[in-house]
């Protein structure tokens, strides 16, 4: 059977408020630092245009009903082409991503700098905490738990009996590691919220090939049925008016 633990208020003082705190410090500090390190690159032509073409062939889908049939299938063949369309990428033009980012040094370098910027925080930041604080009971959760979570919560703590409602100084860590977005976008802002997992996953990736949704947006544009709405708009007036009218 699970076992209560009685928190000392000492824990709470000098374990859980300096973790939380520092956190959050480190947090903003390197958001800081990093946009200190990062250069303001120049924004290359051929990829706004690119992005502009996509909004354009993205609001011709949203209103092709709302168009005649022979403008919607003109303005179709202006984008999708096979000559010369805007959407249209012939073959072995298409850009590689990676192969870009190696050949761009300014990309490359930023890159860099965006993962030594969560890198070495994160892992001095984990060294302070299991130095000083591994091995606390630092909080619990006020509603019960089921044994899956132990391993998430009670982190450097080999205890069976222990509920699983408590949290472990370090479990404490990777929650406030990956749990402060919402407190970094209050304090921060919306666009400049640190999020870690995000990052995480864009160093799995690298680039942007934008060939791909020019290519999705041409097929897209290609399949849809072009069912003209404004000839029945007097014909759903007349019905609402006649609902409204009894």
């Amino acid at each position: 059977m699970a076992e209560d633990l009685v928190l000392d208020t000492a824990i709470r003082d000098w374990v859980l408020i300096p973790l939380s705190v520092v956190m959050v410090l480190i947090g903003i500090l390197r958001y800081f630092v990093s946009k200190l390190m990062l250069s303001s690159p120049s924004p290359d032509a051929k990829i706004l245009k690119e992005g502009q073409v996509i909004i354009r062939a993205r609001n011709l889908k949203a209103g092709a009903n709302f168009i005649p049939l022979r403008s919607f299938r003109s303005r179709r063949l202006y984008f999708s082409n096979e000559e010369n369309g805007l959407l249209h990428v012939p073959k072995g033009q298409g850009t590689n991503p990676q192969a870009q980012m190696f050949s761009d040094p300014n990309m490359a370098m930023d890159m860099m700098k965006k993962n030594l910027s969560m890198i070495i925080p994160q892992t001095l930041t984990f060294a302070w905490v299991n130095f000083f604080f591994s091995g606390f009971v630092a909080a619990k959760i006020p509603f019960p738990l089921t044994q899956r979570f132990r391993s998430m919560l009670q982190n450097g703590i080999d205890l069976s009996t222990v509920d699983v409602s408590y949290v472990s100084s370090r479990s404490w860590y990777f929650l406030n590691l990956f749990g402060l977005r919402g407190l970094f976008s209050l304090i921060l802002g919306d666009e400049n919220a640190i999020d870690d997992t995000q990052r995480m996953m864009q160093m799995g990736g690298l680039g942007f090939d934008a060939s791909k949704n020019l290519g999705a947006e041409k097929d897209g544009l290609d399949m849809i049925q072009h069912d003209w709405a404004l000839p029945r708009f007097e014909q759903r007036a007349e019905s609402v008016l006649r609902k409204l009218v009894k």
